[in-house]
């Protein structure tokens, strides 16, 4: 496994809390790791793109170290294919090994409060959805938000001054969105939210 971190002194604590496990096989460069340790503070637009990175070659199972989780970031993570999420207050070299392990075993690790706000969320998402065509659980109301502004025909900077985000959110939610959903470009998002009854 790897350990990635925003800055040295968490990365080094927990490889130090990780070295005296046998149970895990600590790498220092990316590539051979099939688990990857992520420590955060909180889940800002860099954490969210370091993320991605990590997952983007789709071997790699990521294990998320982190402060706090609010609730519009909760599916984006689970999206990005997080295996496991622990509490940086919670990070004990015991439960880092059982999420690691649990993650590489191809499975999943939550706290038990985040699990009761994920299955509180998907609920809510099945429900708004229930009874129309080609609903997809995975999209999000601010997938919805965006696209809606982009059949509008406003551009990225506009999109991002009407929903006070950054212009980086709108880029990654069109990306995600489009990723996700293997459609080739904006148009075609727009086009497939329109067919399924989304706007």
């Amino acid at each position: 496994m790897t350990v990635s971190a925003p800055d040295p002194l968490s990365r080094e604590g927990a490889v130090s809390l990780l070295r005296r496990c046998p149970e895990v096989e600590l790498y220092e460069g990316p590539g051979a790791a099939t688990v990857a340790l992520l420590i955060e503070d909180a889940l800002d637009e860099s954490a969210l793109a370091r993320l991605r990175r990590t997952v983007r070659g789709g071997d790699t199972r990521v294990v998320l170290v982190v402060g706090a989780v609010r609730e519009h970031e909760l599916l984006d993570v689970i999206e990005c294919g997080v295996g496991a999420i622990v509490w940086r207050r919670e990070a004990t070299a015991h439960r880092l090994v059982r999420a690691v392990l649990t993650a590489a075993g191809g499975g999943g690790d939550l706290p038990a409060d985040l699990l009761g706000r994920l299955l509180g969320q998907v609920g809510r998402l099945h429900r708004g959805g229930a009874g129309r065509p080609g609903f997809l659980p995975g999209l999000t109301p601010r997938e919805v938000d965006v696209v809606r502004l982009v059949a509008d025909g406003l551009d990225t900077s506009e999109i991002a001054c009407k929903l006070s985000y950054s212009e980086r959110t709108v880029k990654n939610v069109m990306h995600g969105l489009t990723t996700r959903l293997h459609l080739r470009n904006r148009s075609h998002a727009v086009a497939y939210a329109l067919r399924e009854g989304y706007i």
